[in-house]
């Protein structure tokens, strides 16, 4: 079974594995950091190299096994072969992802609309979810809201919980886990915000951030009817800001490997929400 290292470290971004099946164009690794096709997010691409002769990663797909789909001839078994991720798309769809635990957590808290689907791409994303109809005022405030997240260098962080203890301890109904296969035993939770009091958890495969304020500025750029009671929005991010020219990416490492946590001050933005109380805060987004 292909050892996920993805769900470990979001930020490699090379990598050596060795190929445990060879099929026509596809192979099986022992281990891999190339995320598959799952919960709304694309898959990885990159590159696969054996002795220095590059064959290009087209495709990742979970399914009894990760498959990686090579353009070029497969490698025999048993061959170590040096992989590389296409960043730029991996990171964007990180900062995607994350944006889009936030959108659903803001749309759950402010307007108890909660998500039913989501799409992310590398330059855009869209979220369905269970509302009547959002008024341009509306989406004026989400963007808002959102932006202020970013500002507060909220953490972002991940641990697993055993399926039992999940569904004693979080509200499964907002988690939904009660939806998820019963032979899922054991869930990756991912947290934003205060390790006490997070604005959002969330059970998610999914890869992010390090920290809200690598996400840069949010647009809400549209709305549309999906349906009864159903509404679609789309929103864009600007591009990550680079500190001395080192990308987000690389200080998300930094900043681990410090043990530092978001450097958000000031007015936060729970401190800024209209509405104090609010119900639960977890629950389960498609990831």
């Amino acid at each position: 079974m292909t050892e996920q290292l993805y769900l470990e470290d979001s930020t490699v971004q090379s990598f050596e594995a060795t190929v445990e099946r060879s099929l026509a164009d596809r192979v099986v690794l022992d281990a891999t950091h190339f995320y598959p096709t799952g919960g709304g997010q694309p898959h990885d691409t990159g590159t696969l190299a054996v002795d220095g002769e590059q064959r290009r990663v087209t495709g990742v797909e979970k399914k009894d096994e990760v498959y990686h789909t090579l353009a070029g001839d497969t490698p025999d078994r048993g061959t170590t072969v040096q992989c590389e991720i296409d960043w730029d798309r991996r990171h964007a769809h990180m900062r995607y992802h994350t944006a889009q635990h936030l959108l659903s957590a803001v749309l759950l808290r402010e307007f108890d609309a909660p998500t039913v689907g989501n799409q992310l791409y590398d330059d855009r994303a869209r979220l369905d979810c269970e509302y009547d109809r959002f008024t341009e005022t509306d989406l004026a405030d989400l963007e808002t809201e959102l932006n202020a997240l970013v500002d507060d260098g909220l953490d972002v962080r991940h641990y697993t919980m055993s399926r039992e203890r999940a569904e004693s301890e979080l509200d499964t109904q907002r988690t939904r886990i009660d939806l998820l296969p019963d032979s899922i035993r054991e869930l990756r939770i991912v947290e934003i915000g205060d390790a006490e009091d997070p604005f959002d958890r969330t059970a998610c495969a999914g890869t992010h951030v390090g920290n809200t304020a690598d996400l840069g500025e949010v647009t809400v750029t549209d709305r549309t009817t999906q349906g009864a009671e159903k509404e679609r929005v789309t929103f864009e991010l600007a591009e990550p800001v680079t500190d001395g020219g080192r990308e987000h990416g690389t200080r998300e490492r930094d900043r681990r490997e410090r043990g530092e946590r978001g450097s958000g001050g000031g007015t936060t933005a729970d401190e800024r929400r209209v509405s104090a109380s609010r119900p639960d805060d977890t629950r389960e987004v498609d990831g």
